[in-house]
């Protein structure tokens, strides 16, 4: 596929799925968190639990024969696959492909001459011994032979991994959605074995939010209409395994996956591509199929499988892939991000806020995805073709080719290049958003306690001038209390004297000071460490002057010497 031909003619083309009604339509669940100890066979413990497993000598077997019989796989070609390691790896067991149904698998033949066949489709029920022998059958002349698998069973699984000796981490790391890259079965002059699987982010349409008339990519971002209110889903969280909601147009950013495993020989050469079930809503066998058809069309390609005969350039095709769905998926981000920016500056919205923090979770985690995907590009520039160091292969034709993988893949890389310029660049302006929007709410805040503090202002002046009306009136109330008073010397015939009064407020005034440092915790008058108990500070008048007399006697005794 030229990498300059139209991205959104070639994404227009993505069939919908009308078997589901859209009221029962759900998002996409969180993929499972990638254990990457597991993703390669370089590993000595596949699978096993360091913790509660033990290992035990094994007798070495005396016998060289190898099951042929597919429903032994995988211990049938690898016996240190144990089936508890099996179930682990959800190569068996109930989170693993189930034992009955059926399986569409979709073939596509690449002949010697680099054109494509029409693509011929399998539907493997049960275990279906049709499929089983059709794989072993002989081929004819062919280079390569692409095969995508829909609902894999286990059946499919076993009878894929037996005819084509598949190492069980590739089904592992396949299942598991575990990226990984790896080559085994080197054989100089005969070919090999070598795994891509890797996690990518696709777009996808909300059904639910979707509108009547589609628009495409470049319609959407010229679009100057009324804004959509933001569509915020209830539990969307700061989770990068989970899908990405875009509250602005209802596109949901998603993982998808890339399982590839191709087995490289002189004569007919094998890929096999793994596609999860329809609930992860990535893309299908028969999407993909159809895309990688879809090469032949393409002059540039043509002329690629015209000049090289090596499998590995029909891999690197299926590569671009990824690259076409990032592409298209930072498009619709960046069109989101210049909605947000719009909305922050016009509206004090916390929910955005929010999303904006979701957001830049999911671009940090895009940078270590588009990491690996520029590492298994890497990958498959430096792992050479054994096959084509055969001394029968013509010299000439290997360094034109080895040119152009170095060449084609650089293509790739440097596209992966930019689309992480791009990741960064909306990362960048992402912050300068949340920047914006804590600008925003601070300056909203100051507005406020400026409103606050000029209130606060207009109330002590008006509680200066009460405290100055009272000073006023303060003399004639005093005058008012005194002459106001029950004594015989200001109202004859009464009982009180003025004797009376002073004494009744001394004691009420002695009675109250002691209240009030009784009760209270800290006080110089009470003693460090009694501040705790109650009734020890009712004592506090005894228990002072306790403490001061002795000192006061010190000086007067100090004072009575002569010097």
């Amino acid at each position: 596929m030229n990498p300059g031909d139209s991205m959104s003619a070639l994404f227009a083309l993505e069939p919908r799925d009308r078997t589901r009604e859209i009221r029962d339509w759900e998002m996409p669940p969180r993929i499972p968190a990638p254990r990457h100890r597991h993703a390669a066979p370089c590993g000595p413990w596949p699978w096993m639990d360091l913790r509660s497993d033990f290992f035990q000598l094994a007798e070495p077997s005396q016998s060289h024969t190898v099951d042929s019989s597919w429903r032994g796989y995988p211990q049938n070609l690898f016996p240190n696959w144990t089936p508890d390691q099996a179930r682990r790896g959800k190569i068996t067991g109930q989170h693993g492909p189930p034992v009955t149904g059926t399986s569409s698998v979709y073939k596509c033949d690449v002949m010697p001459d680099g054109t494509f066949t029409a693509y011929e489709e399998y539907s493997v029920t049960d275990e279906d011994e049709s499929f089983w022998k059709a794989m072993n059958g002989e081929r004819p002349p062919m280079r390569v032979r692409t095969l995508f698998v829909d609902n894999m069973t286990h059946p499919v699984l076993q009878m894929l991994g037996t005819t084509f000796n598949v190492e069980p981490f590739f089904f592992t790391s396949s299942l598991n959605w575990i990226p990984s890259r790896y080559q085994e079965e080197v054989q100089p002059g005969k070919g090999d074995h070598i795994t891509v699987t890797l996690t990518f982010i696709r777009t996808i349409q909300n059904p639910l939010t979707a509108p009547s008339t589609p628009r495409n990519s470049s319609e959407t971002l010229g679009w100057r209409g009324k804004q959509p209110d933001p569509v915020i889903l209830d539990n969307q969280v700061i989770d990068t395994q989970s899908p990405l909601s875009l509250s602005s147009t209802g596109n949901i950013l998603l993982l998808d996956l890339l399982a590839l495993h191709l087995v490289r020989t002189p004569e007919s050469s094998t890929i096999i591509s793994y596609h999860p079930e329809s609930t992860w809503q990535t893309t299908s066998a028969k999407r993909l199929n159809s895309l990688v058809h879809g090469v032949s069309q393409s002059v540039y390609w043509q002329k690629i499988f015209e000049k090289s005969s090596d499998p590995t350039f029909v891999m690197l095709a299926i590569l671009w892939y990824a690259c076409y769905a990032w592409d298209e998926a930072l498009e619709v981000l960046y069109g989101h991000i210049n909605w947000m920016e719009s909305r922050v500056i016009s509206t004090n919205d916390m929910d955005l806020v929010r999303e904006l923090h979701i957001i830049q979770a999911h671009l940090l985690h895009y940078a270590s995805l588009l990491n690996d995907f520029q590492k298994s590009v890497t990958f498959v520039l430096e792992t050479k073709n054994p096959a084509m160091d055969r001394k029968s292969y013509d010299p000439h034709a290997r360094e034109v080719s080895r040119e152009l993988m170095k060449t084609e893949c650089n293509n790739l890389l440097s596209e992966i290049d930019r689309l992480e310029r791009s990741r960064l660049m909306q990362s960048m302006r992402l912050k300068n958003v949340m920047d914006l929007a804590f600008a925003t709410v601070n300056i909203e805040d100051s507005k406020d306690m400026r409103k606050l503090t000029e209130a606060t202002v207009r109330d002590s002046a008006a509680m200066k001038q009460i405290s100055y009306l009272t000073m006023i009136f303060l003399p004639a109330s005093f005058a008012a209390g005194i002459f106001g008073m029950n004594v015989k010397e200001i109202n004859p015939g009464t009982n009180g004297t003025m004797d009376h009064y002073v004494e009744a407020s001394l004691v009420l005034t002695v009675l109250t000071v002691w209240i009030i440092v009784a009760l209270q915790r800290s006080s110089p008058f009470h003693e460090p460490g009694q501040e705790n108990n109650l009734w020890v500070r009712l004592c506090w008048p005894v228990l002072y002057l306790r403490r001061r007399w002795p000192v006061s006697r010190g000086h007067t005794v100090v004072n009575k010497n002569p010097a």
